[in-house]
């Protein structure tokens, strides 16, 4: 029993009932009115878990005993809330009627914790056993999240051939790196392969002219967008194009999706020297980053920063940015993040924005993924329901590549309203969650390919 909320209501209780009543009277009142408020307090204290209960099976909702359960589940609850709401009422009514006439509460006490029907007993059976079923088919109160645990490591290479719709993103990024387009990437490949032709020693002239034009520490360039709006695609189709990688002597990939300083810096040093290091001391590692990009205008991409790097007083970014310092000037770090914040902590210059693909350029992308062309001689119905599916994808290549190959494999009406129809585009989300759009790929997805 909670002592305290009990107690914490006897100032009220003597305030409201007349100092010269019946002293029994008020022992008796002050006695209903702890034990309703301590029952009532169990009660409210199970109401989160209840909660998160019925967000999680909201995501199972087309399971057949879900479906039926949940209704039962959200009844309950809700008249744990209403009883809440009314005992709540009785309190007001009586800090403001003072000594009132309070057969009004006495009625309530007794269909509440008292008598033959005990609406908190009644209420907490019902809460505990459709919990208790729901929880044994797996669903215990957790809402499920986009987590950072089911994105497999990254690489430098593009899984496509061609990137969509990006051409100005991809302009733009190059030119805040500093990449010389046109005229002036011309003009730097025919110096640069004029200085080593030129060279006179085992050091090129590129890099003895390198060594004496340096920076005290590397700028960090942000790239900042929702999940799945195409960031790490962006940051690969750069990493590849042919003006940054003639620019560049050296491009670094590191995927960061845990932060562990050790080993970012670890990977770095083999991406950057083909070696793995059996170092382990983080001012060794620091070094030997450093030494193995000191000669070296560079470009060094950190995919998938979390707001883990911000920990410890963001002494974990600081440990990390620290192995980059005195570099040969033009080297950049590319960072890629979903976090507003990381992008403004880390960033040297303005982050990049990456917002979802323009609407007429996703029309076109959702049809290529769903049909496998852009014409117009697909299914006109089919066209009419995708258009109806497309703007709950938020302009996510993620989004409209998963669920458009999904709709594609089964080009029938009826499954297509069923995606379009589902009761989970109606739960909770983000402006720019695309959470639901995955989901709703795994429910429809064949049993045989969710194994």
């Amino acid at each position: 029993m909670n002592v305290s909320i009990c107690f914490s209501g006897l100032d009220l209780l003597f305030h409201i009932c007349a100092p010269g009543g019946p002293q029994h009277r008020r022992k008796v009142f002050i006695m209903k009115y702890c034990t309703c408020r301590v029952a009532l307090q169990r009660l409210r204290d199970i109401l989160p878990a209840m909660y998160g209960l019925i967000d999680q099976a909201e995501w199972r909702i087309h399971e057949g005993r879900v479906s039926e359960l949940l209704p039962n589940l959200k009844d309950a609850v809700n008249d744990a809330d209403d009883l809440l709401d009314e005992f709540r009422w009785h309190e007001l009514k009586m800090k403001v009627e003072g000594n009132a006439n309070h057969s009004a509460f006495d009625d309530f006490y007794n269909t509440t914790v008292q008598g033959s029907f005990n609406k908190v007993n009644d209420i907490q059976a019902r809460l505990n056993s459709i919990s208790g079923q729901l929880e044994k088919m797996g669903l215990y109160g957790v809402t499920p999240g986009f987590d950072k645990s089911v994105r497999p490591d990254t690489t430098p290479f593009p899984n496509e051939k061609n990137i969509f719709g990006r051409d100005k993103e991809l302009e733009e990024v190059m030119g805040f790196l500093g990449v010389p387009q046109n005229k002036g990437w011309a003009w730097l490949k025919r110096k640069r392969e004029s200085s080593a032709v030129n060279a006179s020693t085992s050091t090129s002239a590129w890099n003895q002219i390198s060594n004496e034009s340096r920076i005290p520490a590397i700028p960090v360039l942000p790239i900042v967008g929702m999940g799945g709006v195409g960031k790490t695609t962006l940051a690969q189709y750069i990493c590849n194009h042919q003006q940054v990688k003639d620019y560049f002597e050296l491009i670094i990939w590191i995927c960061a999706d845990d932060f562990d300083v050790k080993r970012l810096i670890k990977d770095a040093i083999q991406s950057a020297s083909g070696k793995w290091t059996i170092l382990d001391h983080l001012a060794s590692l620091q070094h030997a980053l450093s030494h193995s990009v000191s000669n070296k205008r560079f470009l060094i991409v950190v995919d998938d920063v979390w707001d883990d790097a911000l920990k410890e007083n963001e002494q974990r970014w600081k440990d990390f940015y620290d192995s980059l310092t005195n570099v040969v000037q033009g080297s950049m770090m590319l960072v890629t993040t979903r976090f507003p914040d990381v992008a403004d902590r880390v960033r040297t210059m303005e982050p990049f924005p990456l917002d979802g693909l323009k609407e007429d350029v996703f029309w076109d992308f959702f049809k290529l993924c769903a049909f496998g062309s852009v014409n117009s001689r697909n299914d006109p119905e089919l066209e009419r329901i995708g258009k109806g599916i497309v703007p709950k994808l938020k302009g996510s290549p993620l989004a409209a590549k998963t669920l458009g190959r999904l709709l594609g494999m089964n080009l029938h009406t009826t499954h297509w309203n069923n995606i379009l129809e589902s009761e989970l585009w109606k739960l909770k989300q983000e402006k720019t969650d695309i959470l639901l759009a995955l989901r709703l790929s795994y429910i429809y997805l064949p049993f045989h390919l969710k194994r």
